[in-house]
């Protein structure tokens, strides 16, 4: 019992040294000098910092926010007055004109379509590159005519010959045309009426005045020649006296007649002058009731018909409302096609050229596929910024001042393209931006988006396969104008000569002189 019992005490003993002695252990491990707790608060040894080189393909892109809209923007705005209805009042076509139904926003206007209502007359859209400037009736001739009488036979109401006249087969075409939109065609107005009516009178008035004047100068010669008589029988009646007075009255009686035929002779000048001028003031009278009456019938007011270059069209904006008058602007108007417009920095701009495949990526994330079918001023000029010549920021124009653009398939040139922004004197700040207009053949899910923000990706290159590439921040200079990268090897640095290709995503592909650098290699990129 005793010898377990020391056995046990020698075990709790050697324990114990045990506990001590792991303990003084960690206590020194823990425990440091001031000296060493300083050193090891110490920077580490400065070195290069380095990333190794990759082989991969490289994409370049340029990258934009655009806005989705639609093609062929322009304003819409009447020509003219509207006609006048079946009851008016003596003012006619001088009162005041009222929008009585407005244009829908959003609407699709087909050939033939009611856009709106001005004091109850329709306004209609017709096809046609002329733009409506006046009314047309019987006896208006020109290329309007020709254009207005195409689209009443595409439409169905043919007019006869479409040889620019507007005769009375246009006249019955219009007519039939107005009655099949529910309207009558326009008529003469009580204005017009009154105006044949004393037309017709004058002509009545200066045929009367031509037949007293024929009367008068009839009755005048038959007065002569008995004035003539008389005078003779005046003369045989002093035969009864003396010799003398005989004498006497034959020379009175030759006077007489002098005076007579002298007289005679002016009246005719006057009577002749009178039947002129009766005779001339109705030739006048005929002249003008004929150029009336070729007027006079079935008009189109000239604010009663938009010709549009293309049909149908969708009303984009609306600007006026009921009861309004449609003095300048009513609305704009657009094709029914959507595009993209973006902008884009004038060095990115450089890179592109018409005909660039382009990917719109919605909010949502839903991708369109579509081009760059415009850059610069002629993407303003013809996108949705005003259309007829808007203001333009940008680089490549279609139209004039393009030929180098065209010939270069429209690459984009900076010097017209919204290069504003440079400092001549200076040269501290780039080109300005310009603008893009993108087509999109199939719009999918942009239909119905317009005016939403979408991302605009270009591809502007593509490597050709994998190839070495090193991040652009590795790239360096020489003094000669030569790039290099640096590459660490076998415990040090060394310079490589590469030549430098396409860029994208912050790395760019580098053709190494000599096959001197290869993929897993580290090139520094900082210190």
């Amino acid at each position: 019992m005793k010898r377990l019992g020391s056995r046990r005490q020698l075990g709790a003993l050697v324990g114990a040294v045990v506990l001590v002695g792991a303990g003084g252990w960690f206590a020194g491990t823990q425990v440091r000098s001031p000296a060493d707790a300083a050193a090891s608060h110490n920077a580490p040894k400065a070195g290069p910092v380095t990333v190794e080189v990759e082989r991969r393909s490289l994409t370049a892109t340029v990258v934009a926010t655009g806005t989705v809209a639609f093609t062929s923007p322009r304003p819409l705005s009447l020509a003219g007055s509207v006609g006048i209805g079946a009851v008016t009042s003596p003012a006619g076509e001088g009162s005041e004109q009222r929008v009585t139904k407005a244009p829908v926003a959003g609407t699709k206007v087909k050939e033939g379509d009611v856009l709106m209502t001005v004091n109850g007359r329709p306004v209609l859209a017709l096809a046609g590159p002329v733009p409506m400037y006046r009314a047309m009736g019987p006896g208006a001739t020109g290329d309007d005519v020709k254009q207005l009488q195409k689209a009443l036979r595409r439409l169905g109401f043919d007019p006869g010959s479409a040889d620019g006249t507007f005769g009375q087969g246009t006249a019955t075409a219009v007519t039939n045309w107005y009655r099949n939109k529910g309207y009558e065609a326009q008529q003469p107005s009580a204005e017009d009426q009154q105006q044949l009516g004393q037309l017709q009178q004058a002509v009545s008035s200066a045929q009367e005045a031509l037949l007293t004047t024929r009367s008068g100068s009839a009755g005048d010669g038959s007065g002569t020649g008995a004035g003539t008589g008389t005078g003779g029988k005046a003369s045989t009646g002093t035969e009864t006296g003396a010799g003398t007075g005989t004498g006497a009255g034959t020379g009175d009686e030759a006077n007489a007649g002098t005076r007579t035929d002298a007289q005679s002779s002016t009246d005719r000048q006057v009577q002749a002058i009178q039947l002129r001028s009766a005779q001339k003031s109705l030739d006048m009278a005929n002249n003008a009731l004929s150029s009336f009456q070729a007027t006079y019938g079935t008009k189109v007011p000239a604010g009663e018909v938009v010709f549009f270059p293309e049909l149908p069209v969708r009303l984009d904006k609306v600007t006026v409302k009921t009861g309004d008058a449609p003095s300048g602007p009513v609305g704009t108007v657009t094709g029914s096609e959507l595009l993209v417009e973006a902008a884009v920095p004038g060095e990115d701009a450089e890179l592109l050229r018409r005909g660039m495949p382009v990917e719109v990526t919605t909010t949502g994330g839903e991708k369109v596929k579509g081009k760059v079918e415009a850059i610069g001023s002629a993407a303003a000029s013809s996108g949705t910024t005003g259309g007829d010549g808007e203001a333009a920021t940008g680089a490549t124009s279609e139209g004039g001042g393009t030929g180098a653009a065209d010939a270069s398939d429209g690459a984009a040139d900076t010097d017209a393209a919204g290069t504003s922004g440079t400092d001549g004197a200076s040269g501290t700040s780039g080109p300005g931006p310009v603008q893009l207009r993108i087509s999109i053949p199939d719009p999918g899910p942009l239909a119905g988006q317009a005016e939403a923000s979408v991302k605009v990706t270009i591809e502007v290159g593509a490597s050709d396969g994998k190839v070495l590439t090193v991040p652009l921040a590795a790239i360096r200079t020489s003094a000669d104008g030569k790039a290099r990268v640096q590459v660490e090897r076998d415990g040090g640095v060394r310079d490589v000569s590469v030549t430098v290709g396409l860029s994208a995503a912050g790395l760019v592909e580098v053709k190494p002189a000599g096959g001197a650098l290869e993929q897993g290699d580290k090139v520094v990129v900082g210190k």
